[in-house]
């Protein structure tokens, strides 16, 4: 495994049965950034559904608001859900609000069949979300934008001020369809596997994304890779997983699938499936601590941290 593997930590983004606490997530945003080993910090998007999930872009720039170093990520926005000319202005708005340290992880979400609660027709939502892409890249780096598409029209507009990083925000996809790797190597600056996904699952898609950047003649050096791991660090391998499983099953209605996806157990356990999600291909891996956030983090910090 390389030395120069990149760690990161999921934003505890579940409103807990007894409410919200706004200082525990200060807290916890400031002690990551105290640790010194996270090089940036990821929330998720779920718009609907019974969890008590935040709303992802908000939950971004309250964690700027309590960070100075640390940079913010989603895994992934579902772009094609969201106007794109409101969404490349929020984006632009969280970069100025953070100095710049804002990465944008887009993707079409696994359930086409919310989309019609949004107003739009699954049946479009790849030509939506390519057209998106390049609609936010030309309000992000053109004084002038027009623009003919199948969805949108631009007719001489501007957009300003512009992100801080240039010639625009780095742009992650996220996905694991053919087309969804072809899109993250032609239009992105990186991919991200889903914390769904098994490590031998996501080794194979990161070789297919590598494979399109060569094609392209694209360096995969200046491509960033990386996967979320959703993580349980416990002496107790059964305990991690009864507390896992207790998370899958409420956000997905299921666990059992989820039980070989997951990295949990010992520090020494986990540290051995982390190796292997770096084998695959990552480049950074972001943990996803699905109970008791701070406590894990610090024993991530304390137990695992060291022997990456």
């Amino acid at each position: 495994m390389s030395t120069t593997i990149r760690l990161a930590i999921g934003i505890p983004q579940t409103v807990p049965d007894a409410g919200f606490d706004p200082g525990v997530l200060r807290s916890y945003l400031q002690r990551v950034e105290a640790l010194g080993c996270f090089e940036s910090v990821w929330d998720q998007e779920q718009i609907l559904g019974a969890q008590n999930s935040l709303e992802p872009l908000h939950l971004l720039t309250y964690a700027a608001a309590c960070t100075q170093r640390v940079r913010l990520g989603c895994a992934v926005i579902l772009a094609v859900l969201r106007s794109p000319v409101h969404l490349a202005k929020e984006l632009a708005t969280l970069d100025v609000l953070s100095q710049g340290r804002l990465i944008v992880g887009l993707g079409l979400g696994a359930q086409p069949r919310v989309y019609p609660a949004f107003g739009v027709d699954p049946a479009t939502r790849v030509a939506r979300f390519t057209e998106t892409v390049r609609i936010m890249k030309a309000l992000w780096t053109e004084p002038k934008v027009t623009l003919e598409g199948r969805f949108w029209k631009l007719e001489d507009v501007a957009m300003a001020p512009k992100p801080v990083q240039q010639p625009h925000l780095p742009i992650y996809f996220g996905g694991n369809a053919p087309g969804a790797l072809k899109r993250a190597a032609m239009l992105g600056d990186g991919f991200i596997g889903a914390g769904s996904q098994s490590t031998a699952d996501f080794a194979n898609q990161a070789r297919t994304v590598l494979s399109h950047l060569e094609e392209a003649g694209k360096d995969p050096a200046t491509f960033d890779v990386g996967k979320r791991v959703y993580i349980g660090v416990d002496d107790d391998r059964d305990r991690a997983w009864g507390r896992l499983g207790a998370w899958f099953q409420s956000r997905y209605g299921r666990s059992e699938p989820f039980k070989h996806v997951a990295v949990y157990g010992s520090p020494a356990e986990c540290v051995e499936q982390l190796h292997a999600v770096a084998a695959g291909g990552a480049k950074f891996i972001q943990m996803t601590p699905l109970y008791d956030e701070t406590e894990q983090m610090e024993r991530i910090a304390a137990d695992i941290v060291t022997h990456l």
